[in-house]
């Protein structure tokens, strides 16, 4: 292995570091507790150091988001690919939307409720990003309905999951529901 081949994992491998400290301390505290000062300190690095791969706590929520936008749609297609049927896949894929996002309340904030700096929803997504909607077009798609655009039922469909997972880890609504709401949602959205 060249000199320049080793700088390069052990660059990967910090930022690697850098990313998975940050979201563990996140989810134990709380994004406001994710200070690059903390980061430096936990990951016994110098904040230029951190600085070197990072720009400051944005890029940071960014990496996060990427990385649990990655995770979700192989979570997401795991769940789908497991079951028969247009009603099972909706079913499951809801399920495991809502399971994902209470799991991972620090990484779910980072891909949708803090600002990291990335592009949603146009050419400048980045491909994660691009590759959990269409983990989850792949199976809402298909119960669109006729005359329904299968993007724009499943943008409607993400958000009632968003909405539920959102109310539902901040009090609103009582967790013991949930199986009956996403049974609620399959039965009055898709069209089976």
């Amino acid at each position: 292995m060249s000199v320049q081949e080793r700088k390069q994992r052990e660059r990967a491998d910090r930022e690697r570091l850098i990313v998975a400290t940050a979201r563990e301390l996140a989810e134990q505290q709380g994004w406001d507790a994710v200070t690059t000062r903390l980061l430096a300190e936990r990951i016994e690095y110098s904040q230029p150091v951190l600085y070197s791969h990072f720009r400051g706590k944005r890029e940071i929520i960014g990496a996060v988001a990427l990385e649990g936008a990655t995770e979700m749609a192989a979570t997401l297609r795991a769940a789908t690919s497991a079951v028969a049927g247009p009603r099972a896949r909706v079913t499951a894929l809801a399920r495991a939307y809502l399971d994902f996002a209470g799991r991972n309340p620090a990484v779910y904030d980072a891909m949708f409720q803090l600002d990291g700096g990335l592009a949603f929803a146009n050419e400048d997504s980045p491909e994660p990003l691009k590759d959990a909607f269409a983990a989850l077009l792949e199976s809402l798609g298909e119960v669109a309905g006729d005359g329904v655009h299968p993007g724009l039922f499943t943008e409607v469909f993400w958000a009632a999951l968003h909405g539920l997972a959102t109310l539902t880890r901040a009090g609103r609504l009582p967790p013991e529901h949930t199986e009956q709401r996403v049974e609620l949602l399959v039965d009055r959205l898709a069209v089976l």
